[in-house]
């Protein structure tokens, strides 16, 4: 993500991943499968992605029993807007279609 707004095309598959259903909790694990981004990828996206407010994250609260708690992950509304917007962009249009059908894209 540069400084000037802009977001790698990692951090777009995350947020377009978030934004099929910009309102669910969602664990990293099923981002990871859907976005098909590793752990190492994955969790300091959503970690600088919290940090600027456009995800949020949470403790599960009742994880299944003899599984551990997860982080849980979502759009802030200022999220939606931001990857609403970067994803309607050219750039991120033009990105799709390089790296095939990874994900849907929303918009």
């Amino acid at each position: 993500m540069g400084s000037r707004g802009e977001f790698s095309a990692r951090t777009l598959l995350v947020l377009a991943a978030l934004c099929e259903q910009p309102s669910q909790w969602r664990h990293g694990c099923a981002l990871a499968r859907q976005t098909g981004l590793k752990s190492g990828t994955l969790y300091p996206t959503l970690i600088r992605l919290a940090g600027r407010e456009l995800v949020e994250a949470c403790w599960q609260d009742d994880p299944a029993p003899g599984r551990p708690r997860r982080h849980l992950y979502r759009l802030t509304a200022g999220g939606l807007a931001a990857a609403t917007a970067a994803l309607a962009s050219p750039a991120a249009r033009a990105g799709r279609h390089a790296a095939g059908p990874v994900v849907s894209w929303a918009g």
